[in-house]
């Protein structure tokens, strides 16, 4: 496996990140001793890039499972948590949200669930949409000062919110976010609008949650006769409607004739755009050994066409009226001007 940075910082993540929201969730969750096989199985490839959350993940189990198989090697491994959502019923407003309180209780309870005293990546795990963009900065800035936290990141968040607070940051001399986590897949391709061209622009690394999109890219739903949907009606996070079946049913037939599961290939797609780093989130460890395997080959360039064109979307508003007026704005020497700059292609 290879290694790069986290956006603009100096930490060093391998290309594929494992996310542990299945370690210990109930019904169809992974019991602790599978999770140790997967963590074994994908620190033997390599490794070293865990992603969890706070309670939201099965009550906090999947902190305290992660903690454990890999408090043998806590300074070879990058832990990254997330603050900001919890279980609902707890009767206090204030388990949850990006306040200071919230930042405050989630962070402690979070560190001793995974028996350390820093994690090298918190994320925000979703914006509010009520506290102040300098009070979650100055507070996560507080917390890389103390050194728990090494750095931070912000997931699930519009793009405007993400530039305003990290343009905060930089003037007042806070830490800024180094890393954006968002939705993406073959299926889910919204983030091409906003998302991944602020990320380009600020230097933000980018890890994409459900790049299988629930494991309906895997194909195992292409057959309306095959699988239960468990998953899916566990924890929904992608709907199986017909668009979603026709574009599996694409990606696997695309996989057939290069002889690999579908799945590899829709990683494979993931991990073709610049810049993003696939979150696996296998059940099993015969899931991740699969989902690993996509390291052994990459998508040839008419490949990646093809699946751009199975899956592409409406830019949308004001994407594609900037295309079309893209001669005005250029005086007519569009086809004349390099616009390509060193923080992406142009949009």
């Amino acid at each position: 496996m290879r290694y790069q940075l986290l956006g603009r910082s100096g930490l060093r993540v391998s290309e594929l990140c494992l996310g542990t929201m299945t370690f210990g969730a109930a019904g169809w969750g992974t019991p602790e001793p599978e999770a140790a096989a997967m963590v074994k199985r994908f620190r033997d490839a390599g490794g070293n890039f865990f992603d969890t959350a706070n309670e939201i993940y099965a009550g906090g189990l999947s902190e305290e499972i992660l903690g454990r198989l890999v408090a043998g090697e806590r300074d070879q491994v990058v832990i990254a948590t997330k603050y900001g959502l919890h279980v609902p019923g707890t009767n206090n407003p204030n388990a949850a949200g990006n306040q200071r309180k919230s930042l405050k209780r989630s962070i402690e309870s979070s560190l001793k669930r995974l028996g350390t005293d820093y994690v090298d990546l918190l994320w925000t795990h979703c914006w509010d949409g009520v506290t102040p963009a300098d009070e979650v900065m100055r507070a996560l800035d507080d917390l890389v000062r103390q050194g728990k936290v090494l750095h931070i990141g912000v997931c699930n968040t519009p793009a405007w919110v993400v530039s305003r607070s990290n343009t905060l940051a930089e003037l007042r001399g806070w830490t800024a976010f180094a890393g954006l986590q968002v939705e993406y897949s073959l299926l889910e391709r919204t983030a091409e609008r906003e998302l991944l061209p602020m990320a380009r622009a600020l230097g933000l690394g980018v890890a994409a949650w459900s790049p299988l999109a629930s494991g309906i890219l895997s194909g195992k739903y292409a057959d309306p006769g095959a699988g239960d949907g468990a998953r899916l009606q566990k924890a929904p996070m992608r709907p199986l409607d017909e668009r979603s079946l026709a574009l599996a049913r694409g990606v696997a037939a695309v996989a057939a004739e290069l002889g690999r599961p579908p799945a590899q290939v829709a990683l494979n797609w993931v991990r073709a755009q610049a810049g993003v780093l696939p979150l696996l989130g296998a059940r099993t460890d015969a899931q991740l050994q699969d989902n690993l395997a996509c390291l052994d080959f990459t998508l040839e360039p008419e490949t990646l066409v093809r699946l751009d064109a199975l899956s592409a979307i409406e830019p949308g508003f004001p994407h594609d009226y900037l295309r079309r007026t893209r001669a005005l704005a250029t005086a007519g020497f569009d086809a004349r001007l390099d616009l390509t700059s060193s923080k992406g292609p142009k949009q």
